[in-house]
C-alpha cells in the first residue's frame, strides 16, 4: 500500500484536519474584520487633514492586497516545496497570529502622528505576506496526507476554514459595533476583536506545533534534485500552471461576484436595500459551509472530480443571465433573490469544496506548492480581487445593469475550457 493510500488512525487524521482548518479561519477571520471595521479604523489611522497619511494608506493597502500576496505565494511556495509543508504552515499561521496582535496594540495618529498609519501598513504587509502562503500550504497538506478516497473530502476544509473565519470576523465586527457606541468604538473597543484574534492565532500555532510532513513527501525530498521548484513551475511545469491559472482567474471572478460584489449590485441598481441584501448573502454563506464537503464527497466517489467542477460551473455561466434578468423585472423580489442566491451558491459550493484537491493533484509533488500558491493566488487573490471593481466599471461603460451577468457567464466558460484542458487524476495516486 503506498503513503499516498495509507489511511491515518482517526485522532492522527483530526488533528491533519484541524490543522489545516484552523488557520483558514485565522486569516479569514482578520480579512473578514478589518473590512468590516476599515470605516472605524481609518480616521484614526489615516486622518483626512493629513495628505502624507492618506498617500501611505492608498500605496500601503494596495501594496498589501495587490503585491505581497503573491509575492507570499512566491516565497510560500518554494519554501513548502523545498523544506517541508508542516514547518510551512506553522510559520504562516505565526505571520499571521503576530500583525492580528500588534494591530489590537498599535497607538494612534493622535498618539503618534505619522508613525501610526506607517507602523498600520506595515502589519497589513506582514499579514498580505503571509496570507499569500497559508491557504494553498494547508490545502497541499490536507491533500497529500488524505486517504486516495477522500482528498476532495479532506481538502475541503481549508475552505471550510476560510468561510468559518469570515462569519466569525463579521460577528465579531458586528457584536462590537451594537455594544458599544460609537465614541467608545473609536476610542478603544475596535481593538478587543483583534486581540480576541491574536488569541485564535495563538491556539492555531499550538495546534500545528507537533505536525508532520506527509510520508510521500518526506520519500520525495530525500532524493530530489537541487532545483528550484518556483523556477519549475514556470518551465517545465508552466502548461500546469498557467491552466490553474486560468481556472483560479475565472472560478475567482464568479465567486467574488457572487459572494462580495452582488449585495452592492442590488443596493446599487434600487432592487433592495444594502443590509437586507447583506444579510441574505451572509445567511446564504453559512449554508454553504455543510454543502461544500457534500460537493467533495461527490468528487471522491461517483463523479471523477474535474467532470463535477466543470459541470457546476458550466451551469453557474448558463444561468447568471437568466437570473440577474429575473431580479430586474422582478424589481428585486425577494423570492428571485433568495432563488439566485441559493442556487448561485449552491453550484460555486462544488469548486469550493473540490478545487483545494483539484489544484493539488494538477502538480507534481516536486513544485506542487510552487505552481499552486502562484497560481491560486494570482487568480483569486488579483484577478478575482479585481472583480468588483471590473464589474462596476463595466456597467458604466455599458449603461447596462447587466453587464457582471455577461461577465461571470464568461468567467465560467473560461474555467470550463481550463477544466477541459486538464487531465482528471481524482482516481490516481498523487504523481
Amino acid at each position: 500500500m503506498t503513503p499516498d493510500q495509507a489511511t491515518p488512525q482517526p485522532p492522527e487524521l483530526r488533528h491533519r484536519i484541524m490543522a489545516g482548518f484552523i488557520g483558514n479561519v485565522v486569516e479569514w477571520y482578520d480579512f473578514a474584520l478589518y473590512g468590516y471595521l476599515a470605516g472605524i479604523i481609518a480616521p484614526i489611522f489615516f486622518p483626512s487633514e493629513n495628505p502624507a497619511a492618506g498617500l501611505i494608506a492608498t500605496y500601503g493597502i494596495f501594496a498589501a492586497g495587490f503585491l505581497m500576496r503573491p509575492l507570499g505565494a512566491a516565497l510560500f511556495g518554494w519554501f513548502g516545496d523545498r523544506y517541508g509543508r508542516a514547518r510551512t504552515m506553522q510559520i504562516s499561521v505565526t505571520m499571521m497570529a503576530m500583525p492580528t496582535l500588534f494591530l489590537g496594540l498599535l497607538p494612534t495618529y493622535a498618539q503618534v502622528g505619522i508613525l501610526a498609519p506607517v507602523l498600520l501598513v506595515l502589519v497589513r504587509l506582514l499579514q498580505g505576506l503571509s496570507v499569500g502562503g497559508e491557504f494553498s500550504s494547508s490545502a497541499t497538506y490536507l491533500v497529500e496526507t488524505a486517504p486516495q478516497n477522500r482528498r476532495g473530502l479532506t481538502g475541503s476544509w481549508a475552505n471550510i476554514g476560510s468561510m468559518s473565519g469570515s462569519l466569525l470576523g463579521v460577528g465579531a465586527a458586528a457584536l462590537v459595533t451594537n455594544l458599544f457606541d460609537a465614541e467608545t468604538l473609536s476610542a478603544w473597543a475596535w481593538r478587543l476583536p483583534f486581540l480576541g484574534g491574536a488569541l485564535l492565532g495563538t491556539s492555531a500555532i499550538l495546534i500545528r506545533r507537533n505536525l508532520h510532513n506527509s510520508e510521500r513527501f518526506q520519500q520525495h525530498h530525500e532524493g530530489r534534485d537541487d532545483t528550484s521548484p518556483l523556477l519549475q513551475a514556470f518551465t517545465t511545469n508552466l502548461h500546469e500552471t498557467l491552466l490553474a491559472l486560468a481556472f483560479a482567474a475565472s472560478y475567482g471572478t464568479c465567486f467574488y461576484i457572487a459572494f462580495v460584489y452582488l449585495p452592492e449590485w442590488l443596493s446599487s441598481q434600487g432592487l433592495m436595500p444594502r443590509g437586507t441584501a447583506l444579510t441574505i448573502n451572509t445567511a446564504m454563506t453559512l449554508l454553504v459551509i455543510p454543502a461544500m464537503p457534500l460537493a467533495a464527497i461527490v468528487g471522491d466517489r461517483w463523479l471523477p472530480r474535474r467532470t463535477w467542477i466543470g459541470i457546476a460551473l458550466l451551469a453557474v455561466a448558463l444561468s447568471a443571465w437568466p437570473l440577474h434578468a429575473w431580479m430586474i423585472a422582478s424589481h428585486g423580489a425577494m423570492a428571485a433573490v433568495i432563488a439566485t442566491h441559493t442556487l448561485t451558491f449552491a453550484l460555486l459550493s462544488v469548486p469550493l469544496g473540490s478545487g483545494p484537491a483539484l489544484f493539488v493533484e494538477m502538480f507534481p509533488e516536486r513544485d506542487r506548492l510552487s505552481g499552486y500558491s502562484v497560481a491560486f493566488n494570482l487568480g483569486i487573490g488579483v484577478f478575482g480581487g479585481l472583480t468588483p471593481m471590473i464589474a462596476t466599471s463595466l456597467i458604466a461603460r455599458t449603461g447596462s445593469a447587466m453587464a457582471p451577468a455577461a461577465y461571470m457567464a464568461v468567467a465560467g466558460a473560461v474555467a470550463v475550457i481550463a477544466l477541459a484542458l486538464t487531465p482528471d487524476r481524482s482516481r490516481t495516486p498523487l504523481r
